[in-house]
Parts: C-alpha cells; structure tokens; sequence
C-alpha cells in the first residue's frame, strides 16, 4: 500500500509521535452536499477536529496516489471539479490506475486509514441496507468493512434512507459492535432516534477508548461503530422526514437511479424536498460526529493505545 499512499506530513508526524488523528472522507465533499456548502462542511469538520486535540485527515485519490491528510486547495479542488469518482473499496485500483479525482466512501477511508495507521475516522452517516435490499440486495460495502478493518467509525448511525433494523442486522453478523454514544437508541442520521435499542452506550470519550481499547486487544477484527445522534438544535422529526423519504425513494424509482448514484441522488432530492433542513441538518451533524471523533482519538493516544 505505500507505494500508492501519500500521508501529509503533518500527519505521518502525528502518527509517528502517537498523537490524535481522524480520518474523514471526501464523499461528502464531492457528492454529499452542494457547492458551497461541501467546502463549509469540510473546513468545519476540520476544524471540529482541531478544536479538539486531533490532526484531520481527509482522504481522497488524487492523480494516481491515495491522499491522506489534503491541503485546503486540494479539498477545494475535489469540491469544484466536475468530474469526480465516486470510489469504494473495490475501486480504489481501478482509481489508482486511471490517475484521476476520487472521492472516498466510507468504506474506501475505513481500508486507507487503516493501512495508514489511523484509529477513528468521523462521517456524516454509513451506508448500509437498502430499503427492498431483501430483494435487490444492494448492501453497502460499508457494512462489510467494518468487519475488516480496525477503525472506529464515528457517526450519526446509518443513513436514514436505509433500512435501518436491517442494517443493524448485518452489522451483528459481521460481529461489528454498535455503541451508542449517550444514547441507547441508534440514531437515524437527521432524526436522534429511530426506535431501535442498541446493545451497550458509553457517555464520555475517555470510556469509549477504553471500549476500542479493549476490543482490539483481545485480538477482535474489524471496527466499532460509534453512534452519536445528531446535535438537538439541528435534528429532524422522523414522523415529518419520513413522507419526504418515501416521496424521493418513489423518485429514484421512476428515474430508474440505481447502484452507487441512488444515495447521492436521495440526498438531493431530500434536500428540494425538505427546503434544505436536511442539508443543515447534514452539515451540522458532520461537525458534531467530527468533534467526538477528536475527543476520542485524544483519549485513545492518552491511553498509549495503538
């Protein structure tokens, strides 16, 4: 992998000294949220990160090299380009070999943080299964990486577009812990909570390393899911974005959106759909996730944890 991964200096610096770094992904930047708003969204996450006590690192493919860490002008690059893949796991080579712009899900940055030595990485919200995936079985490679790699994924649960029972479902087989973060309810991305009971909770950073702590001491594969709910103040009632979600995935039918475009093109539609609450909604819970996700990683580096 390192001859394909390039870890920004202050980074790598990080990383050999044990201090705090959090992945985040460039998805949402180049297909998550509309310009300028990706840039804002970025650059708070950032800083979120920052404020802290972490190093970010954002993670994209740029000209044949996995990025990890970007400069402000490469991040808005990916954000004003108009040509950018959409890359997870199984296309990183593929990415790799034609040398262009891809954007990382969060499969693909779970895989390169890992390689990369990175413990946390903070998103918006994980893929997971598709509403009518009993049928069509469009799973998000999201669920099986978790199963993989040893990153905990901070986040606002699963997207709410999802098939949330389902996807915790999948979760569980694949042995990946869900812990809700002052919660026992596992949030539902714009909502705080969707009604499903999570097996465990912790209620501050320091007893949420100690959990990955203990996790990947004993020797257990994959990742942990950290589940925050969105801030208060900028979460959505489920029982009025729930109408707005049938009404796009009905959209996407008609459209015939399918693969890796249907959650991109859901999210637009949610955000014409919704006035544009869910895009603040978006923004605001990235920033949330991306703070936890600092004060986890400080807490995991106080422990001497690698």
């Amino acid at each position: 992998m390192t001859e394909f991964l390039d870890i920004r200096p202050e980074v790598a610096e990080a990383l050999a000294a044990g201090r705090a770094v959090v992945a985040l992904e460039s998805t949402v930047i180049a297909h998550g949220l509309p310009a300028p708003r990706n840039i804002e969204a970025a650059r708070g996450m950032a800083a979120a990160v920052r404020d802290a006590g972490a190093v970010p690192a954002t993670v994209a493919v740029l000209d044949g090299r996995v990025r990890v860490g970007l400069s402000p002008a490469e991040v808005e690059r990916l954000a004003t380009a108009d040509a950018v893949a959409k890359v997870s796991r199984r296309d990183l080579a593929a990415a790799l070999a034609y040398q262009g712009l891809g954007a990382t899900t969060v499969a693909a940055t779970m895989a390169c943080a890992a390689r990369a030595g990175i413990r946390v990485f903070a998103t918006g919200g994980l893929g997971g299964v598709h509403r009518g995936g009993e049928r069509s079985l469009d799973i998000s490679a999201d669920l099986t990486e978790l199963a993989r790699s040893p990153v905990a994924v901070v986040c606002a649960g699963a997207k709410a577009i999802l098939d949330l029972p389902r996807t915790l479902e999948v979760l569980e087989t694949n042995g990946v812990p869900v812990i809700g973060y002052g919660t026992h309810e596992f949030p539902a991305f714009f909502s705080q909570s969707s009604g499903l009971t999570l097996p465990a909770q912790v209620d501050t950073p320091e007893a949420a390393a100690a959990l990955l702590r203990a996790h990947w001491g004993l020797g257990l594969d994959g990742g942990v899911v950290i589940a925050n709910p969105p801030p208060e103040e900028a979460a959505l009632d489920a029982a009025v974005i729930e109408p707005l979600i049938a009404r796009a995935l009905a959209d996407a039918e008609a459209d015939g959106v399918r693969g890796g475009a249907v959650t991109p093109y859901l999210l637009a539609r949610l955000a014409v759909l919704s006035d544009g609450r869910t895009i603040e909604a978006n923004v605001a819970l990235l920033a949330h996730n991306a703070r936890l996700g600092g004060q986890i990683a400080a807490a995991f580096a106080e422990l001497g944890a690698d």
